[in-house]
């Protein structure tokens, strides 16, 4: 009776029952029978999210190192003036802001590599359960989770870096 169908006789009582054989079982039978296409084929949409988002934590460290090399340039050029020069030398009292800004964006910026490593380890470990024929979207749910939360913790600090920013002193030059 155990044909084409998968389909296994179970003896209850009296009665031949057939069941159905699971993912698990078949995987137990055949190392060949491991590798499930609907698994993999429903791994691969989901890991379009992900993928766009890893795409944007990229874009946004860029943004981040930009902000943070504005930052050090200003830096190194409030230092460069002469402390005799009286008409300029009150703008180096903004060196203490600009170091609070730098701290910010590099917080941000470990949060958003952080996030990013989360996301690239979701699609890696993703596909490999996938092809294993193991469900992932418990897993998956949860590290797109915790890599949002990082997500959200480094846009925090942008913000942060942000309201910072917005003074008078960097209209000075």
């Amino acid at each position: 009776m155990a044909g084409k169908t998968g389909l296994k006789p179970v003896c209850v009582g009296a009665m031949m029952k057939p069941t159905t054989t699971t993912a698990r079982q078949r995987r137990l039978e055949s190392p060949a029978a491991m590798f499930d296409p609907d698994q993999l084929s429903t791994m691969i949409t989901h890991a379009v999210a992900p993928a766009f988002l890893l795409a944007a934590v990229a874009a946004f460290v860029s943004i981040l190192f930009a902000r943070m090399t504005a930052i050090t340039d200003r830096i190194r050029d409030l230092n460069r003036i002469d402390d005799k020069d009286d008409a300029r030398k009150w703008l180096k009292e903004d060196i203490v802001r600009l170091k609070r800004r730098l701290v910010l964006l590099n917080q941000s910026l470990f949060l958003t590599v952080t996030a990013g490593i989360g996301i690239a380890i979701l699609l890696l470990v993703g596909f490999v359960v996938a092809l294993a024929g193991y469900r992932h979207e418990m897993g998956a749910g949860a590290l797109f989770i915790v890599s949002l939360c990082l997500l959200v913790g480094s846009l925090f600090r942008f913000l942060q870096d942000v309201s910072i920013s917005l003074s008078d002193h960097d209209h000075y030059r």
